[in-house]
């Protein structure tokens, strides 16, 4: 317990700082999406291309905990389409609600999973999360697009779009490049991959103070039906389910950690703006996002104690 707390607290405390600056208005709203960008397309990527050109996937079962993630996604798909009609009878959730509290449940925080898998395992442990990274961000971006096409109205990419979208999506480019040059033997210059060391350390402090300052703690103050059913069921939901199968499927000790880790941070900052662009409803999702990050301080240590 005391390990998770450790790992948990200085994001926690960054979280806090990025929350802080931004009252303080030390960085304007362009400002901080400037910073978003920084480490979305040049940061988080040289930390991901560093550890999957030099890990070692011989060593961590990727298959099995690459087949527990994606299915645990499929299973939740499943089960909340089966669900919307009820949803929609009973608590009256829309469907441009229906889609945020989809991406609220499917879709994970890699900044915040990335610190904290980091901070337990190491290296290891950023090459099981490459591992997640594969397994679940091109089948999330596909199936979140999907459904908001289908009940938000929005208008729906082409297909065409949609691949040169994955294609164009920074984390999937950087663990393809890192890939090619595991399989190359990493033919690059030590000091070039000492320079890529660097750039990949600013990359959590950097990505966590963008978390911290894009909350809403005004939505602390608007509880409703759909705000909790997409808080509960991704932060202790898809954890206990991620640590099912990992067990049916024999992964186990720090495979099952990452697995856990990557399914019980809240989702993604990126949610937000899909919802935006596509006519969900953007504003639970940002009520969701908040809700989430604040309540993973209690959840995440619960999950880690119980299903680990």
């Amino acid at each position: 317990m005391q390990m998770i707390l450790d790992a948990l607290l200085p994001v926690i405390l960054i979280t806090a700082l990025g929350l802080g600056l931004a009252r303080l208005n030390l960085l304007t709203g362009e400002q901080w999406r400037g910073v978003e960008r920084l480490a979305y397309f040049i940061l988080f990527p040289a930390i991901i291309v560093e550890t999957v050109a030099r890990a070692d996937f011989g060593e961590i079962p990727a298959v099995g905990l690459g087949l527990a993630l994606a299915a645990a996604i499929l299973i939740i798909t499943a089960a909340l389409l089966l669900l919307r009609p009820l949803l929609a009878a009973r608590f009256g959730v829309s469907g441009p609600a229906f889609t945020s509290v989809y991406q609220g449940v499917a879709r994970w925080n890699s900044f915040i999973a990335l610190a904290l898998i980091g901070e337990m395992i190491g290296a290891k442990g950023l090459a099981l999360l490459a591992v997640a990274m594969i397994a679940m961000i091109p089948m999330l971006n596909v199936l979140s697009v999907l459904i908001l096409s289908r009940y938000a109205g929005g208008s729906a990419p082409t297909l065409q779009r949609i691949g040169l979208d994955l294609l164009r999506n920074p984390f999937i480019v950087s663990t393809l490049a890192g890939l090619a040059l595991n399989l190359a033997g990493n033919p690059v210059p030590e000091p070039v991959m000492n320079g890529v060391h660097q750039l990949g350390l600013a990359s959590l402090p950097v990505g966590i103070l963008c978390v911290g300052a894009s909350l809403d703690l005004s939505a602390l103050r608007r509880p409703g039906a759909a705000l909790v059913i997409g808080t509960l069921a991704r932060l202790l939901l898809m954890p206990a389910l991620v640590a099912g199968l990992c067990h049916l499927l024999g992964v186990t000790g720090e495979a099952l950690l990452a697995g856990v880790i990557a399914t019980a941070v809240p989702s993604a900052s990126a949610s937000y703006l899909l919802a935006a662009q596509m006519g969900g409803d953007h504003r639970l999702m940002a009520e969701i996002l908040t809700v989430q990050t604040v309540a993973a301080i209690v959840t995440i240590p619960l999950c880690l104690t119980l299903l680990i």
